[in-house]
Parts: C-alpha cells; sequence; structure tokens
C-alpha cells in the first residue's frame, strides 16, 4: 500500500548516559535519527509511514531495523551496507539542565545515501514526502539525492514537508543556506525553529517578512516552533499561534521531531490549521516529559492522555 509519510535520511544507534561519560556511568541504547523518530510518531498515530536509507550489516544495524520494524514503519526500501558502519551518536546528561551530545558518523552506511536508493520508494509513491537539513549535510551523494528527491516529488505532485533542522557540527550555515534555500522552493510545508528560518529565505530580513517571502515562493505553511512558547504558523489567511502543553520537561532531545510528526498526523487525519497545531504541541509535550528521542510518543488512544491533570497525577 501507499504510505502516507515517506521519509528518509540517517538512522543511528545513541547511546544515552544518565551523567557524565568521562565517570564512566552506564549506558542504555536506543534509536536515534530525525525522520526515524517523525516515521514513529506517525506511525503510533495509526498512519502508515515508511523510511529508507542505508544501514550497515552490523550488529548496530540490525537493531535499527529491528526498532523501526517493531514500530509499524515500513522498511522494504532500505539498502544494507557491508562496507560501512553504522552512525552512534552518545548522549550524556551532564547536568538536569545541560545535555551534550557527541557524534560518530563520519563515513557511516547512512551518509552514503544516494539517488538509486530513493528510485524505487518514491516511484511507489506517498501522500508526504518529509526532508530535513540533516540529511544534505552528510555527505556530496546525499545532498544530490535530497535534492533530486525533492525535485521528482514536487514534479509528480507529491506534497513535501521540510524541518530544517539545522546542526552546526555537519555544516556552517552559510553552506546550509545555499542547498536549503532552493531546496525550500519544492515544499508546500516549512518548519523551523526562530533562528532557523533565514537559511530558507532572506538572512537579512526578520521573521514575517522571511515567511511572506516563503508564501509568495509557493510555500503554503511556515511553521515557526517556539519551543517552551509553543508554535507560530504563516499561511495565505494570516498568522495563527499555539501555546506548548504544559508539562514538566526532563528530555528535549527529539522533541522538534515530535511536533513535526503531530503536525503531518493531524494533516493527515484532514484536520484543520487549528487542529494540526494543536496535535504538534500535544506531541511535542509527550517528549519533553519522558526521557529518548522517541520512546514517549504517544499512541491515538493516548493523544488526550496529558489534559487536565497535574504534576504527579496518578491513573488508576
Amino acid at each position: 500500500m501507499t504510505p502516507d509519510l515517506l521519509t528518509f535520511g540517517e538512522a543511528m544507534v545513541s547511546m544515552r548516559s544518565a551523567g557524565p561519560l568521562a565517570t564512566g556511568t552506564p549506558l542504555s541504547m536506543h534509536l536515534a535519527g530525525a525522520e526515524s523518530n517523525v516515521s514513529i510518531g506517525v506511525a503510533r498515530l495509526g498512519h502508515r509511514a515508511a523510511w529508507v536509507g542505508r544501514v550497515s550489516t552490523d550488529e548496530f544495524g540490525e537493531y535499527v531495523l529491528r526498532q523501526l520494524r517493531a514500530e509499524g514503519v515500513g522498511v522494504d526500501g532500505v539498502a544494507r551496507d557491508a562496507e560501512r558502519q553504522t552512525g552512534l551518536m552518545f548522549l550524556e546528561q551532564r547536568s538536569a539542565d545541560l545535555t551534550r551530545v557527541q557524534y560518530y558518523r563520519a563515513g557511516s552506511a547512512g551518509s552514503a545515501l544516494r539517488v538509486d536508493d530513493l528510485r524505487a520508494p518514491l516511484a511507489a509513491g506517498a501522500r508526504m514526502l518529509h526532508l530535513t537539513g540533516i540529511t544534505p549535510a552528510l555527505s556530496d551523494s546525499a545532498r544530490e539525492a535530497t535534492c533530486w528527491a525533492a525535485q521528482t516529488a514536487d514534479a509528480a505532485g507529491i506534497p513535501i514537508c521540510l524541518d530544517v533542522n539545522y546542526r552546526a557540527r555537519l555544516w556552517s550555515r552559510e553552506a546550509a543556506r545555499e542547498v536549503l534555500t532552493p531546496l525550500a522552493a519544492h515544499a508546500s510545508t516549512i518548519i523551523a525553529s526562530a533562528d532557523e528560518l533565514d537559511l530558507v529565505g532572506d538572512p537579512g530580513a526578520d521573521e514575517p517578512a522571511v515567511a511572506a517571502e516563503l508564501l509568495r515562493r509557493g510555500v503554503e505553511t511556515v511553521l515557526v516552533k517556539l519551543g517552551a512558547d509553543g508554535a507560530r504558523a504563516y499561511t495565505a489567511d494570516g498568522v495563527e499561534e499555539v501555546g506548548a502543553v504544559s508539562v514538566t520537561a526532563v528530555d528535549t532531545v527529539g522533541a522538534g521531531d515530535a511536533f513535526t510528526a503531530g503536525y503531518l498526523s493531524g494533516w493527515f487525519d484532514g484536520l484543520d490549521l487549528t487542529g494540526r497545531l494543536r496535535r504538534a504541541a500535544t506531541l511535542g509535550a509527550f517528549a519533553v516529559s519522558t526521557r529518548g528521542d522517541c520512546e514517549g510518543l504517544p499512541r491515538r488512544a493516548e493523544l488526550a492522555l496529558l489534559d487536565g491533570h497535574e504534576a504527579g497525577s496518578v491513573l488508576r
């Protein structure tokens, strides 16, 4: 069956510690990756999601596929790479308010993504293609694949969601802007944090001006993530804001991916803009109030779980 969501990128193994790595704090293993996080979030809400990428034949690669399959994410289009290792990231909770991340992904299987890996999955179609600004930063071949996918999907009439998702350790802002600004021309939905919006528009313009520029270029919705202040959406009909759901934040890693998954789920369900934003905020709240990139994302029956409950509530 044609998936609702098709996305691609690098899925990694995240080794997490609850304290300083330098002191030998025990590690736990988790799945990580912006695109795989979004696919899991969408699948948990009952939509058909497919993830494409290159995965090593090592044990970590087996883990990645096992986790995605367990979440109901389609992985039939995944290529296995016996010559490269799975990318790793180490995440340490250095203090209650500071998390540090170290990446070991150079030369990984995921970074070797190429156009041929995407031809068959994209030809099969999807209701939405989700891209992030991480994948084109991984390598020349991954950048070529991302640009090809955007052009091909756009020509085929497949809507595209682009999450800017800037990673300073992968490329400079100037390099990112050179790639992401033309890439944004193919997107119907653009998602960015307030400090990322200039990477897809005039770097000298303020937020409303960049959003207006993108709408003139054919983007239908520009979503600006505001963290604890919620989110703001620009469309041809004006500007709409939604506040964040009040929760106790324990882990903010993956919150942006959860927001995106919630928004796309609302789009698949045909919700209006307000409904899509509220679902996005709800998934963001689940993400920050539980540990792990995607472990705490809700099933559809749990979407109202956070409504009306005070901190420390126990449901019996």
